[in-house]
């Protein structure tokens, strides 16, 4: 699948775009944008090995979640050396109330919880693509070529989620992944006090 074609998809997706006044944040906030960024990769892979240590009866699972954790960890070393080049210390950040308000609406116990997960994993995948192929125009070349890399790797990371949920539910899931997708578009859509790579509209752009 091309990449236009991944973006397509992945805004069919999502319900709302990445605001405006969030990239005059992210631009004017690179640093933060990079080093959050590395979190995310890093969080991204911890997800991974998480469920394949959880769920180590499920074939598919673990094939994709391996492959998926190791992708992760490598986009995570490749963003920490563009930083060592630019000058930028990795160092702790706050997390964004994105990842943990999704969570937050997981239910809990059996096979619904891995759903859920699954589900949620998507939707984060979804907007970290999203928002690369959103900044990559306004980026300089290095950065914006590295974004533009990212994009079928994280498309696909998409896909993979959300394909498990649907293969490992015996219910159709599509009312779940709608009550997580409103759910998206109002932590994306509302005010962060906040700037991180998956913030809201900045309280103060």
């Amino acid at each position: 699948m091309s990449v236009d074609a991944v973006l397509a998809e992945i805004n069919g997706f999502l319900g709302c775009e990445t605001p405006d006044a969030w990239i005059e944040v992210a631009l004017k906030n690179q640093e933060t944008l990079l080093i959050d960024h590395a979190n995310c990769e890093k969080k991204a892979a911890t997800t991974a090995m998480n469920l394949l240590y959880k769920h180590i009866d499920r074939e598919d699972l673990l094939k994709k979640m391996s492959q998926l954790a190791r992708e992760e960890l490598l986009h995570f070393e490749q963003v920490v050396n563009i930083m060592k080049e630019r000058g930028i210390g990795y160092r702790h950040v706050s997390s964004s109330r994105y990842a943990a308000g999704l969570r937050d609406a997981v239910r809990k116990g059996g096979v619904d919880e891995l759903i859920d997960v699954l589900i949620v994993g998507a939707f984060i995948e979804a907007r970290s693509c999203e928002r690369f192929a959103k900044l990559a125009p306004f980026l300089d070349d290095k950065l914006a070529k590295f974004y533009r890399s990212l994009l079928k790797s994280e498309g696909r990371h998409y896909q993979d989620y959300l394909g498990l949920a649907a293969q490992y539910a015996d219910y159709d899931i599509s009312p779940r992944v709608a009550e997580f997708c409103r759910l998206e578009q109002e932590l994306i859509e509302s005010v962060d006090d906040t700037f991180r790579f998956h913030s809201g509209v900045p309280a103060a752009a």
